[in-house]
């Protein structure tokens, strides 16, 4: 079989590339820039390439896109043409994990870091799991980018609400870690979202779900009577299964210490939920949460992407602002005093409706905040929507400052201006941000040599 991926340097869609080259599909694709993800692939000799082209179409047995190829894409307008298939991504990710007991996690933040440790949970308790992952796992042998096709027949999925597409899987073993109001393109309250959700627990054998969060709990509680839930969280008032404390899991009575190298009390619920999914799939518990220990991270979830000129550079994919302030929050807990926030907005539509809850996140003692443009993505501008709405909402706090720019590169070169020996910049957003990071290394650098 033939697979044609467009967009294939993006993270989900080159996890899938890679499943289905393990497979032995005969794969190309196309991205309009080269990316890190890209670049696995090409180092795995798949036939990748820059630049759209509708000839390389022809002679596919299916086409690959994700929700951001638009209809007026010439290549997928040319396996229109010629009746080729087209399979969504996360169509194309089933079809690569047919016959695989699965288990997904979805919930507004914390997918791709839960589901990474679910991997990493079971790598460790000895299980080979196949996983895609939309970033890139570390400390997993043998990972590209955010795919692995392993041998257990056990797979792991991160599973998208944004578009959906959450609801093509039917997990043995599925995740909720939260659910908050955002994708207002799709969705247009949280009582459609909630419904969205229920339908996806139903859909799992047994489903995993924080009690701690109002929208997971009201998830759990529509779907008790006839789906098997087990719940988790650090508040015992609620009787978790899973009881999440400061040093421990504690579940049937038995604690086990939860050591865990990532800063941020989210984090701890979700290698709680990781360490549950990865027993629920017959690793040893033991071994699970001893692998957790050593959870070596993703790609963009507090990545630290260098230091120079006695400046740390951090690049994190928060794109929301429950995201943000709890990214924030866990740098202050690690101890981190100035930090340099370079914050990129990701979407009109999610600028336009939580404008004032990330003002509200932003509003943080001895900061610099730099506010670059808001990345569209695959919307259109929406008229008198951009990042001053904002800057509008920031509550200056002690020590703090607020600058507009003009341009991502703008951002950085300001951002690398208000850095100090000392500082930790943080580049946070799930757009083009990531490559301020770069830039700002190099500017830092400049800056010790000279």
């Amino acid at each position: 079989m033939r697979m044609h991926f467009i967009g294939v340097g993006g993270s989900g869609m080159s996890a899938v590339a890679h499943l289905w080259a393990a497979r032995g599909a005969s794969v190309t694709g196309t991205d309009r820039k080269r990316s890190a993800y890209f670049e696995s692939l090409e180092g795995s000799g798949l036939d990748v390439r820059v630049g759209e082209d509708p000839s390389l179409v022809e002679g596919a047995d299916v086409v690959v896109i994700s929700t951001a190829v638009r209809e007026t894409n010439p290549e997928l307008a040319r396996a229109r043409e010629l009746g080729i298939t087209v399979w969504h991504r996360s169509e194309a990710l089933v079809a690569a994990l047919e016959g695989v007991t699965l288990a997904a996690v979805a919930g507004s933040h914390g997918k791709t870091t839960t589901s990474a440790m679910v991997a990493t949970a079971l790598h460790g308790a000895g299980v080979d799991a196949s996983f895609a992952v939309g970033a890139r796992v570390f400390g997993v042998e043998g990972a590209v980018a955010g795919g692995y096709a392993g041998s257990s027949g056990i797979g792991v999925v991160e599973a998208d609400e944004s578009d959906g597409s959450f609801l093509r899987y039917r997990p043995a073993v599925g995740v909720i870690t939260n659910i908050e109001a955002d994708h207002f393109d799709r969705y247009h309250d949280l009582a459609a979202l909630h419904e969205a959700f229920v339908e996806f627990a139903r859909s799992c054998g047994t489903v995993i779900v924080c009690v701690d969060d109002p929208g997971a709990r009201a998830v759990a509680d529509a779907v008790r009577a006839d789906t098997r839930v087990i719940a988790y969280g650090a508040e015992p008032s609620r009787e978790p299964d899973v009881l999440v404390t400061e040093e421990d899991v504690v579940r049937d009575g038995v604690a086990r210490p939860l050591s865990l190298p990532l800063p941020g009390a989210h984090n701890r619920l979700n290698a709680a939920a990781a360490w549950a999914c990865a027993v629920e799939l017959g690793a040893d518990p033991e071994r699970a949460i001893a692998a957790l220990a050593r959870y070596a991270g993703t790609g963009r979830r507090f990545q630290l992407r260098g230091e120079a000129a006695g400046v740390r550079v951090i690049d994190d994919y928060a794109h929301h602002p429950t995201e943000v302030a709890a990214l924030l929050a866990a740098a202050r807990g690690a101890g981190v005093g100035h930090m340099v926030v370079l914050f990129q907005p990701a979407l009109f539509t999610r600028t336009q409706a939580l404008a004032r809850e990330f003002g509200a996140a932003l509003s943080v003692a001895d900061a610099d905040v730099v506010l670059a443009p808001v990345h569209g993505d695959r919307e259109d501008p929406i008229p008198g929507v951009s990042s001053q709405l904002i800057a509008d909402a920031v509550a200056l706090q002690a020590g703090q400052t607020l600058e507009l720019a003009d341009s991502l590169e703008d951002a950085a070169s300001r951002a690398a201006a208000l850095a100090k020996p000392g500082s930790v910049v943080f580049t946070v957003g799930s757009g083009t941000v990531t490559n301020a990071a770069g830039w700002i290394l190099d500017a830092l650098e400049a800056r010790a040599d000279a």
